[in-house]
């Protein structure tokens, strides 16, 4: 009997008619990051329209991978993963783990939204690692065209992190300078700090302490062997781009 992956009932394609539709599984990643109302999901995804993301959350609904709630007391909707959806975390794992390991850095990265990055890292800081009392944190890109360029994450104790994109009247204890591609490979272990610091593409200001430590309070994925990983490659026709005012910085 042959024991081929393919052939004409092939549970694979299956998958993907359930699974195929633009942002269906951006959608259930973003569910199993904890977001559940329509608004945060919208903002963990990225670029969707609230009526595509409206349709595609009533096709998942259909499909048994979401079921919906509402609360009697203030009726707000709320999303949740079904155990259908729960059961394709092994695979969500395995695309994630091959993607690191086989698509390049820039290509994987280069059309990153830095506004959705910036809301999914409210997140990835470990409060616990930072010291116990307010602190403010800068960070600028030096990308081009960008809606924002700068956010501000006011990270206070025992409060949810803040990211905001107007400053807030508060001191800065950190300044991050950097580009898209650095700071999103440094999150997905796809360089290091020390690296992106020497090649001129980070560059970071401010309390020692707090700067110090930023490989234990930033997040920085860890499913997969760092040697195994597509690092970040360097820029070969020119040198990386300087943040705009690193030099006050230095």
């Amino acid at each position: 009997m042959s024991t081929a992956p393919y052939g004409l009932i092939c549970p694979i394609t299956h998958a993907c008619e359930i699974l195929e539709p633009r942002w269906t599984i951006p959608i259930i990643t973003e569910l199993w990051n904890g977001s559940t109302k329509f608004n945060e999901i919208k903002r963990g995804v990225g670029h969707i329209s609230p009526a595509l993301l409206s349709k595609r959350l009533k096709e998942m609904e259909e499909n048994g991978l979401v079921e919906r709630e509402i609360d009697a007391a203030t009726g707000q909707v709320h999303y949740f993963r079904t155990a259908r959806a729960v059961a394709l975390e092994p695979a969500l794992n395995a695309l994630g783990a091959w993607a690191q390991c086989n698509i390049e850095a820039r290509a994987a990265l280069d059309a990153l939204d830095v506004s959705t990055m910036m809301w999914q890292l409210r997140a990835a800081i470990d409060t616990n690692e930072l010291p116990n009392r307010q602190v403010v944190i800068q960070f600028h890109f030096a990308d081009p065209g960008l809606e924002f360029d700068t956010y501000w994450a006011l990270i206070r104790p025992k409060k949810p992190v803040e990211m905001c994109s107007s400053i807030p009247d508060f001191d800065i204890d950190l300044y991050i300078e950097t580009d898209r591609v650095s700071f999103a490979s440094l999150l997905l272990s796809r360089t290091t700090i020390e690296r992106e610091e020497s090649s001129g593409r980070l560059f970071l200001s401010g309390d020692a302490a707090i700067r110090k430590t930023i490989g234990k309070w930033l997040y920085h994925r860890t499913k997969e062997r760092r040697e195994d990983i597509k690092q970040l490659e360097d820029l070969l026709a020119e040198g990386p781009s300087q943040p705009e005012h690193a030099a006050s910085f230095s």
